[in-house]
C-alpha cells in the first residue's frame, strides 16, 4: 500500500472521529443543566466542538503531510488520544462532581476523591502533551513547498 493511500485513509479516519466528536459536543451542549458540576458540561460540550473541528482540521490535512508510514500512523492515533483524553476528564469532573486541582474556574469548589483528581489531572496532561506532539509533528509535515511527497 502506497504512503499516499495509506494517509488518505488515515486523513479519512480522522475526519470521522472529528465528525462524531462534534456531534457528541452538541449532544453534551443539551445535557449541560443535568451534569453535577454545569460548568464543567459546558466545558466539555465547548472542548468536543472545537476538538472536533481539529481533528477535522487535521484529517483534511494529513494526507498533505510528509511523514513516513510509521510517524503517520502513530501521529494519527496521538492526535485522537490528544483530544479524547482532555474531553473524557471534563466529563468525568462534571459527572463526578471534580476537578478543582486543574480545573479551578470551570470546576469551581468541586473537589472529587484523591483517585478522581489524579485520574483527571493524568488525561489533562498526557492529553495535553499529545496535542503538543500532534501541532509539532503536523508542522514538521507541512514542510517543504507544498507539493505532495512522491512514493519511493
Amino acid at each position: 500500500m502506497s504512503t499516499t493511500s495509506a494517509q488518505h485513509r488515515q486523513g479519512h479516519r480522522l475526519l470521522q472521529i472529528g465528525t462524531a466528536l462534534f456531534l457528541a459536543g452538541l449532544v453534551v451542549g443539551v445535557l449541560v443543566p443535568a451534569f453535577t458540576v454545569p460548568r464543567l458540561g459546558l466545558s466539555t460540550h465547548l472542548l468536543a466542538i472545537t476538538q472536533g473541528l481539529f481533528l477535522a482540521v487535521c484529517g483534511l490535512a494529513w494526507p498533505r503531510l510528509r511523514l513516513t508510514p510509521p510517524l503517520a500512523r502513530a501521529g494519527t492515533w496521538i492526535a485522537v488520544y490528544g483530544c479524547l483524553a482532555p474531553l473524557a476528564a471534563n466529563l468525568l469532573g462534571a459527572i463526578w462532581g471534580a476537578g478543582n486541582t486543574l480545573l479551578p474556574l470551570a470546576a469551581g469548589a468541586a473537589r472529587g476523591t484523591p483517585g478522581q483528581e489524579a485520574v483527571i489531572v493524568g488525561a489533562l496532561r498526557s492529553g495535553g502533551a499529545a496535542l503538543i506532539v500532534t501541532a509539532l509533528l503536523m508542522l514538521w509535515g507541512l514542510r517543504g513547498d507544498g507539493t505532495p511527497a512522491r512514493d519511493a
